[in-house]
């Protein structure tokens, strides 16, 4: 189909796909620290320097500098131009690629932005009626009675959904049928054709409103509870095309912006629990948004935490839940990484639990909860009886499909010799164990590599050092790239002054493209921002910069920013200056510039 691809559904398409998924099964791969590495598949060398970083969801070669996202690597790899490359990627995920004319796409765009909008209007009409509402005070009391603060409450943006049918819209929608129409689409307005004088009411009444935002805080959809005995007890937002229940994680937002480097990430049932242990400083929950977890939702933790914790009820439902769960994990399980099940005492849920037995015992538990293999096995150990010949076998017939499952590696082996060692079978091993080792490098074979291994390395013609290690210079062009890519809130603060495209300096062009791209797309954050810039003709040196681990300062970046783009245009102004003095000079006398016979050069009187 002719016509365009909406940057839009790029941007979404991105987020879906973990770039391990594209790379691995083309590319052979080893865990080194929270990245991958690899021989590079673009040119010819003995020592890894092709390198996977699933945090950025890019990837980079410190050798021939190849680098790029999941697009990139499909378009170097399989050498596929860009829209067959997004075609390829569509598929692998089973979705189909959206194809309109500039105009619809515009449209498009424009929609989706209304849309999440309109959607932050609503969170803060919720939290205005939590504070002024005359029916206020039976939320306020709810909310007290499960303990929790005022700070709580802001952090997590919680509101009140007034009782009444029409409170959203009127207040937000009026008469305005565009705007209520995004309601609809937002999921906030519910519509009944049978009533034609009033075919819209709201969606949420009555209740405490728990606002569901993105990784970048935007206000995706809501969850609401009842105050009364209404049912359903908890309601959601539907499926819209801003907010997907099986990809989304309450909390996460929140648990990023409070904790720098978490280590692990625990998985509980409901809103209340996540603000309950926030209430109690454990900020490192988040919760399923009534759906079963996912694969997209443990991919997505993964990304950030080795170690994820299961918390279910100890009842036949909690572990059946659990279960499901372990089934989702499985083919996550690479080396390295852990899932644990918590189950907590019958009646209890986290919120109980941690105002039971408080926060320092309840962090211990996570510390102590069931391994996965131990929940593996002693699920299936409890549906036979391995103690004799018939059990052993049965044992064995259960467990080895769930073990294929399992990524190669050495958590695979160690589970098949578990499977075992719990039968007495001896029983084939599917693959040749991996085992990590270090590149054939003369000097450390058979060692642990460099504590330098996988940096940037020096240019063969630049082989300064500084301390032992190399030194990566760049320009100040460069450096302002740098700091606008992994920070992109910066242009929220700095004024970019007119005559920045006078410079006559290295890599202007590609900063004020950088400028240009990242100040059409506001709110954008690395990766969607790096996406764009990908399509771009700097793409292929964006990536090499964005691959490089440029010192990129945690305080005072904005400074750094601000003093680099004043000292260049000092700089300049200071030589236009001179350059004007000199003009005149030479045209009231040249002989005071330059002196016969020699040719123009610098500036003298």
């Amino acid at each position: 189909m002719a016509g365009l691809i909406p940057s839009r559904f790029i941007d979404e398409l991105l987020s879906r796909v973990d770039i391990l998924d594209v790379i691995e099964p083309r590319v052979k791969l080893r865990k080194t620290g929270k990245n991958y590495s690899g021989l590079c598949p673009f040119h010819q060398e003995k020592t890894p320097s092709f390198s996977v970083q699933p945090e950025k969801q890019f990837y980079y070669c410190f050798g021939c500098g190849a680098g790029g996202n999941a697009l990139g690597f499909l378009m170097n790899f399989d050498n596929v131009d860009f829209v067959e490359a997004v075609e390829r990627l569509a598929k692998s995920v089973g979705v189909e690629v959206p194809r309109e004319d500039g105009g619809y796409q515009k449209q498009t765009s424009a929609r989706y932005d209304s849309l999440l909008g309109i959607l932050q209007e609503v969170a803060a009409f919720y939290q205005l009626q939590l504070r002024q509402h005359s029916g206020r005070q039976r939320a306020v009391d709810y909310l007290k009675k499960r303990g929790l603060s005022g700070e709580v409450a802001r952090d997590f943006a919680l509101g009140y959904a007034p009782a009444g049918w029409d409170n959203v819209l009127k207040q937000i929608a009026g008469d305005d049928p565009k705007r209520r129409q995004l309601l609809l689409e937002g999921g906030l307005l519910i519509e009944n054709p049978e009533n034609q004088r009033n075919p819209l009411y709201d969606r949420f009444r009555d209740r405490i409103m728990y606002p569901i935002r993105d990784s970048k805080g935007r206000v995706i959809g809501f969850g609401g509870r009842v105050l009364g005995d209404e049912k359903p007890k908890y309601l959601n937002s539907p499926e819209t095309p801003v907010f997907h229940k099986g990809e989304e994680l309450y909390g996460l937002y929140e648990a990023r912006k409070k904790l720098r480097s978490p280590q692990r990430f625990l998985i509980v049932e409901g809103y209340m629990d996540v603000i309950a242990l926030a209430q109690n400083d454990i900020y490192n929950a988040v919760a399923t948004l009534g759906t079963a977890t996912s694969a997209a939702h443990l991919k997505t933790l993964f990304k950030l935490v080795p170690e994820i914790v299961f918390c279910f009820d100890g009842d036949n439902a909690g572990r059946e839940a659990a279960w499901r769960a372990l089934q989702q994990a499985l083919p996550l399980m690479e080396d390295g990484r852990s899932a644990r099940f918590l189950f907590l005492p019958e009646g209890q849920d986290p919120d109980s639990q941690v105002r039971s037995i408080g926060a320092t015992a309840f962090t211990a538990s996570l510390g102590a909860a069931l391994g996965l293999a131990d929940f593996f096995f002693d699920t299936l150990a409890a549906r036979c009886n391995p103690t004799t010949l018939e059990g052993k076998a049965q044992l064995a017939k259960l467990a080895q499909p769930f073990l294929e499952k399992l990524p190669k590696g050495v958590y695979k082996q160690l589970m098949f010799d578990q499977l075992s060692r719990l039968t007495g079978l001896r029983i084939e091993q599917p693959t040749t164990p991996v085992v990590a080792v270090a590149p054939a490098t003369p000097g450390w074979q058979g060692a642990a590599a460099p504590a330098d291994f996988g940096q940037p390395r020096a240019p063969a013609s630049r082989p300064a050092v500084r301390g032992g290690r190399p030194r990566v210079e760049w320009s100040p062009c460069m450096r302002l790239v740098n700091l606008v890519i992994r920070k992109p809130e910066l242009l929220h603060e700095i004024t970019i002054p007119e005559d920045l495209g006078e410079l006559r300096i290295p890599d202007l062009d590609l900063l004020l493209k950088v400028l240009e791209i990242a100040r059409a797309c506001p709110d954008s954050g690395t990766e969607e921002l790096m996406s764009r810039l990908y399509a771009s003709p700097y793409g292929v040196q964006l990536t090499q910069l964005f691959g490089k681990e440029f010192f990129t300062p945690t305080t005072g970046i904005l400074e750094e920013f601000r003093g680099t783009l004043e000292l260049e245009l000092r700089k300049h102004r200071e030589t236009r200056v001179l350059q004007d003095t000199r003009r005149r000079l030479r045209e009231s006398n040249p002989a005071a510039v330059t002196p016969p016979g020699q040719p123009d050069g610098p500036w003298r009187v």
